[in-house]
């Protein structure tokens, strides 16, 4: 029986909400044209080389309500195969890429198979994630130069920026396009610093690897610590106590105000208002001080536990008012400046269209149009029920400015809301050990993080998957540059401002 023909039961409410299924290789087309029809978004896939067989699996979701959809497919002989899925989905594209490079699992009729992951001076032939890869080869001396396109006609000339950068960014490398000072085309090469971050989680105990999660993206450490937790949670059957899952969101939502009230002042130092920028440093100098308040460490790292949480302390409702007056002291500054004003309207605009095709996450994406987010789709604990996605329609460098001061208003008043309940401040569930898979959706302050966690029966990883929203995201700001002028670059990319380490795993 073809795919199409299935009963599909997990489109069924009273199915369960959790589903893993089996098919063969020439199911998964049909099976996944399927799920994309019903409103199912393709949240990760990644390969697992497990002693039995080599598996794909690929994680779909809906919601609300939560729901999620496993495709496995086992795949046998030297040369493994899978049916691109590159026609229904651009990140599927990108993903079967990823594949490819570190398993050599072939995607069958993938428009543009060439490498993603490994630069040209890794040998061919050698998939670094296979068990049997052996020690790590020489590299290449003689290897092609990566297939920039090149653009031509009268007066165009190329720029490399990159990948060395003034400062402490990680390394990335942008070549453009341009006639004068307008942007044809931009070209933006990573993966410059692969750190095998997934190969480190396998064999490690589940409670130690936590410290690895939390350090995937150091701006993240909540994001990713929970969605870490969340997928060895289910993998293992753990319960989580609902307090716990409430001190989880305190937690998510001040990692969120830090980093937004840091871009929002570095978006207007880019144009050249450094007053904003200086009072933005100041208020996020008293967010960390708040934070290392909290759970002792200012970018909040300790705070999750598995199957729990635990904080010194937690801020009086009053103190999130006082920080809300401060922040908008700054955002009108900002806002009432023509400077400011000027460059952000229409810059680096991203449509609506072009970001579902994309398929780009969290502020990107909300700020042109989209409503998806995490917290409403796959809930953690409750809310408050004035709840709605923060977002604009513009796409520009404006509208991701307003919607970062949204998110912000957002998160104060979650945080007023839940600092002002009842409870203890460590909980402590019981933590199963059982062997099992499981999946962990967070929304991160950049967009929704997806963890996948195997784990074996004596408490250990057998395989991690990890999935940061800048590998969704980074695609877009080429399409957002397109007829930007040069001197714009900064204020787009800091815009979007995506992470290196979460992307170059």
């Amino acid at each position: 029986m073809s795919a199409a023909a299935l009963p599909w039961p997990w489109l069924d409410q009273s199915q369960p909400a959790r589903q893993s299924i089996e098919l063969p290789a020439g199911e998964l087309y049909e099976a996944a044209q399927s799920l994309f029809s019903h409103g199912y978004r393709l949240a990760l896939a990644g390969a697992v080389d497990a002693p039995a067989a080599l598996r794909a699996v690929y994680l779909f979701t809906a919601g609300a309500p939560d729901r999620r959809v496993e495709l496995v497919v086992r795949l046998m002989g030297e040369k493994p195969q899978v049916p691109s899925l590159a026609a229904l989905s651009f990140p599927a594209s990108r993903f079967e890429r990823e594949m490819k490079d570190l398993f050599g699992i072939e995607p069958l009729g993938h428009p543009l198979p060439r490498r993603l992951v490994l630069h040209q001076h890794w040998p061919e032939g050698w998939h670094p994630m296979r068990h049997d890869a052996g020690p790590t080869p020489e590299m290449v001396d003689e290897a092609a130069p990566y297939p920039f396109v090149q653009v031509q006609g009268p007066g165009v000339y190329e720029i490399p920026v990159g990948p060395v950068h003034a400062g402490l960014i990680e390394p990335g490398h942008f070549r453009f396009s341009v006639v004068g000072e307008t942007i044809l085309k931009m070209k933006a090469r990573l993966w410059f610093l692969h750190k095998g971050v997934e190969r480190l989680f396998e064999g490690s105990d589940v409670r130690s690897a936590l410290e690895l999660a939390e350090r995937i993206s150091g701006d993240t450490a909540v994001g990713h610590g929970l969605a870490y937790c969340l997928a060895v949670e289910e993998a293992t059957g753990t319960q989580v106590p609902a307090r716990a899952s409430e001190l989880r969101m305190i937690l998510l939502e001040l990692e969120r105000i830090y980093n937004h009230v840091a871009d929002v002042g570095a978006m207007c130092n880019d144009v050249g208002f450094g007053i904003v920028h200086a009072k933005a440093l100041t208020l996020r100098e008293r967010l960390l001080r708040l934070n290392a308040s909290v759970t002792g460490h200012r970018l909040l790292r300790g705070g999750v536990r598995l199957a729990g949480a635990q904080v010194a302390k937690l801020p009086a409702p009053r103190e999130f008012e006082s920080i809300g007056d401060q922040f908008h002291d700054l955002v009108d500054l900002a806002l009432g400046q023509g400077i400011v004003m000027d460059r952000f309207t229409g810059t680096g605009a991203l449509s609506a269209a072009d970001a579902e095709a994309i398929g780009v996450l969290g502020v990107v994406a909300r700020a042109s149009g989209s409503s998806f987010d995490v917290r409403a789709a796959h809930p953690l604990a409750a809310v408050a029920p004035e709840f709605t996605t923060s977002g604009a329609a513009t796409g520009d460098v404006l509208g991701r400015f307003r919607t970062r001061v949204g998110e912000v208003d957002q998160s104060l008043g979650i945080l007023a809301d839940l600092c002002d309940r009842p409870g203890a401040l460590q909980v402590e569930g019981v933590l199963r050990q059982a062997n099992g898979s499981g999946s962990g959706l967070t929304e991160g302050w950049r967009g929704a993080i997806a963890h996948r966690a195997e784990v074996d029966a004596q408490g250990r990883l057998t395989r991690m998957k990890v999935v940061d929203p800048s590998f969704f995201n980074w695609p877009a700001l080429a399409i957002a540059l397109k007829d930007t002028i040069v001197p714009d670059f900064p204020l787009v990319n800091k815009s979007f401002n995506l992470s290196y380490a979460g992307n170059d795993l």
